[in-house]
C-alpha cells in the first residue's frame, strides 16, 4: 500500500484527506503542522507527501522545498485555496510534483496521488536498477539480471570449456557477437584469435576466398597468395555471422573442411591443416532452408552441435533499464565532459519498458545516444526519446463474435492463431509446431498458405 502523509493545521480537513485516501486503498498518516511532517519525512519513508500551503508556522511551499531538496525522490502536492498562477508557479518552484485546488474533488485526488506513487514506485526500480549495473553478474560483455540472461550465462560457462560447435540463434540486434566473444574469452583459445566473418556482407564470388584463402594468380587481381579466414583463426576461434546466407555452393566444402579439418585455398592443390573451434550465428530459421533446399541439412548438423538462443529484448523485463543505464555511463565516459546526463527519468524509462523494441538491443543502443543528444537536464525524459516509442500502445489480436463484420472464418481464425504462438513462442517454428500439434512440413505449409513470414 503506498503510504501517504497527509499534512494541514486544520485537524477535521485533514482528517477527512486522510480518509479519503484511506478509502482509496492508501496508508494515510497525519502531521498537523509543517514542523511534524518535515520531522517524520526525514526519520520515515512516505511515498508521497500531500500538504496545505496556508499553516501557521512553516508554511507548505516552504516544508515542499526542504522536502525536494532533501528526498527529491519523495513527490509533494501542494494543495492551495487560491486557483491563481501566481501560486501555481511558486509551489511547481519549490518543487511541487503536482497541485490541488479546494475544493478537493476526491477523484481528482486520488488520481493524481496514484500517478504521483506510481512514479515513486519506478523512480526507486531505476535507482536499483543503477546499483545494480555495478554489482551485476556480468559474462563477458553481457549485462543482464533477468532469468533468460542468467540461464543463458549458465549455458555460455558449460560450453565455454569444450570445443564443441556453436550455432547462436535470435533476431538481429540481440547481441550474436558478444556471445561469441564471450565463449571464445572464457575458453582455452582466449589467447588465440578472434576472427568474425558476416557471410551476408562479402560477395558471393569472393567469399571462398575469403574463407580459404587463394594462391598467386588463382582469378583476377590475386597478384598475391593470401591465407583465408580458416588459416587466420588458426589456435582460436572462427565466428561465422549471418551463415544462413552462405551459397549453397560452397556449403559442401565449408562442410569437408569442418570434417577433415583442412582446407584448400582457391587455385591450390594442396591442403592447409587448421585448428579452430567454429562458432556459427543466425537470425534466420535453418531448418526451414533445409526444407526450402537452400541450407544443406548435414551441414546443419556439423554447426549446430550446441545451440544458444539468444531472447528478444521484449522477452527481458527490467533489463531494459539496465542496459539504458550501462549505455549512459558508457557514452559519458566517451564524450568526457559534454554531457552531464545520469540516468533516465522515471516517465521516461516507463515508455522504455513498455516498448517491444523491434531492433532489440542495438535499437535501444541508438535511442539513448539520440536521448543523450537531446537532453537539457541530467536525466533523459519523454520528450527525448524518438516518437514512436513516445507513442508506442501495445497490440493485440482480439477476435470477437460480438460484431457480425469480426466473425472469422476457420481460414482467418487459423491465421491469426498460428500468428499468435509464434509471436508468443518468439519465432521459435519448431516449438510452435509441437504447441499446434504438427509436424514442421505442415506448420510450413500453413505459413506459406496463410501468407506468415
Amino acid at each position: 500500500m503506498p503510504r501517504i502523509l497527509v499534512v494541514d493545521d486544520d485537524e477535521p480537513t485533514c482528517e477527512m484527506l486522510a480518509a479519503v485516501l484511506s478509502s482509496g486503498g492508501h496508508d494515510a498518516q497525519q502531521a498537523l503542522s509543517a514542523e511534524i511532517a518535515w520531522q517524520r519525512v526525514q526519520s520515515s519513508e512516505f511515498d508521497v507527501v500531500v500538504t496545505d500551503v496556508s499553516m501557521s508556522g512553516m508554511d507548505g511551499l516552504e516544508l515542499c522545498k526542504r522536502i525536494h531538496e532533501a528526498r527529491p525522490d519523495v513527490p509533494v502536492l501542494v494543495v492551495t485555496g487560491q486557483a491563481d498562477v501566481a501560486t501555481a508557479v511558486a509551489a511547481l518552484r519549490a518543487g511541487a510534483y503536482d497541485f490541488l485546488t479546494k475544493p478537493i474533488d476526491a477523484k481528482l485526488m486520488l488520481i493524481a496521488i496514484a500517478r504521483a506513487a506510481e512514479l515513486r514506485r519506478l523512480d526507486r526500480e531505476a535507482k536499483a536498477l543503477r546499483r545494480a549495473l555495478a554489482d551485476v553478474q556480468k559474462f563477458g560483455a553481457l549485462i543482464g539480471e533477468s532469468p533468460v540472461m542468467r540461464e543463458l550465462d549458465d549455458l555460455i560457462v558449460r560450453v565455454a570449456g569444450s570445443d564443441a560447435s556453436v550455432l547462436v540463434t535470435g533476431e538481429s540486434g540481440t547481441g550474436k557477437e558478444l556471445v561469441a566473444r564471450s565463449i571464445h574469452e572464457h575458453s582455452r583459445r582466449k589467447d588465440g584469435p578472434f576472427v568474425a566473418v558476416n557471410c551476408a556482407a562479402v560477395p558471393p564470388t569472393l567469399i571462398e576466398s575469403e574463407l580459404f584463402g587463394h594462391v598467386r594468380g588463382a582469378f583476377t587481381d590475386a597478384k598475391t597468395a593470401r591465407d583465408g579466414l580458416f588459416v587466420q583463426a588458426d589456435g582460436g576461434t572462427l565466428f561465422l555471422d549471418e551463415v544462413g546466407e552462405l551459397p549453397l555452393e560452397l556449403q559442401p566444402k565449408l562442410l569437408r573442411a569442418l570434417q577433415e579439418r583442412k582446407v584448400r585455398p582457391v587455385g591450390s592443390e594442396s591442403e592447409v591443416p587448421f585448428d579452430i573451434r567454429i562458432i556459427t550465428a543466425t537470425n534466420r530459421d535453418l531448418e526451414y532452408l533445409t526444407v526450402e533446399g537452400t541450407f544443406r541439412e548435414d551441414l546443419l548438423y556439423r554447426l549446430d552441435v550446441v545451440r544458444l538462443e539468444l531472447p528478444p529484448l521484449r522477452a527481458r523485463g527490467s533489463d531494459v533499464l539496465l542496459l539504458a543505464q550501462h549505455f549512459i555511463d558508457k557514452m559519458a565516459k566517451t564524450r568526457g565532459g559534454d554531457s552531464n546526463v545520469k540516468g533516465v527519468a522515471p516517465e521516461a524509462a516507463e515508455k522504455l519498458r513498455a516498448y517491444d523494441w523491434p531492433g532489440n538491443v542495438r535499437e535501444l543502443e541508438n535511442c539513448i545516444e539520440r536521448a543523450m543528444a537531446l537532453a537539457r537536464g541530467d536525466r533523459i525524459v519523454i520528450e527525448d526519446l524518438p516518437t514512436k516509442i513516445r507513442q508506442f500502445t501495445p497490440k493485440q489480436i482480439v477476435a470477437s463474435a460480438n460484431d457480425p463484420d469480426e466473425i472469422l472464418t476457420l481460414d482467418e481464425l487459423a491465421r491469426r492463431y498460428i500468428g499468435r504462438v509464434l509471436q508468443l513462442l518468439d519465432g521459435n517454428k519448431t516449438r510452435a509446431a509441437q504447441v499446434l500439434g504438427v509436424d514442421r512440413r505442415t506448420l510450413y505449409r500453413r505459413l506459406e498458405r496463410h501468407g506468415l513470414p
